[in-house]
């Protein structure tokens, strides 16, 4: 959370959504593995006790985040279908197989199998209910084939989803220039669930 972020909130006055930034450590991917049940963590500690802090409306909730946090909330919404009203990976750190991913993204072919957030997307009609879906990354991220792949399989199965592509790299500098869109379209998709 930098000026970006927070100048996008102040340009959103009143319509400006709270955020919950949670830590997940170096590997962690956000999902239950035997590193820890990260997943659970998010959906069962951190989600409720922002929403007791903030009275935020329960119904009307957002997931998003940025590289292994985009791919978190990806796979957090296809496992909670209908949870969130919209769902946002920016450069989210998606891969087609195990065998691409990093040492300790899965604990092994099995726990990247049951977490394969585009193989679970492809099973599925609308995979992330009635969710609004924005997917952005760099033209030189090294997660735009699979991000884009993402996008074009929610596509074919009914999803309605944003996808940017713009000038720039897996990089905060990449990020932290379109804060004020992400924090938007958020706001936006918040307004209408």
């Amino acid at each position: 959370l930098n000026s970006a972020w927070l100048d996008g909130l102040a340009a959103l006055g009143n319509r400006a959504p709270a955020l919950l930034l949670v830590d997940g450590g170096d590997h962690s991917y956000y999902h239950d593995r035997s590193g820890g049940r990260w997943g659970s963590y998010v959906m069962k500690e951190a989600i409720p006790a922002a929403l007791e802090r903030t009275g935020v409306d329960c119904r009307r909730l957002a997931i998003g985040g940025i590289s292994m946090g985009g791919f978190g909330s990806f796979d957090l919404a296809l496992l909670n279908r209908g949870r969130f009203c919209a769902v946002g990976g920016h450069s989210a750190a998606l891969w087609r197989t195990g065998a691409e991913t990093p040492p300790g993204a899965f604990d092994d072919a099995a726990d990247f199998g049951r977490n394969d957030v585009i193989a679970v997307a492809a099973r599925r009609s609308r995979p992330l209910g009635k969710a609004r879906v924005w997917i952005d990354a760099g033209d030189h991220d090294p997660f735009l084939s699979s991000d884009s792949e993402l996008a074009r399989v929610l596509r074919e199965r009914g999803q309605n989803v944003t996808f940017h592509s713009w000038p720039g790299s897996h990089s905060g500098s990449y990020w932290n220039s379109h804060a004020a869109r992400y924090l938007r379209f958020y706001a936006d998709a918040l307004s209408r669930c």
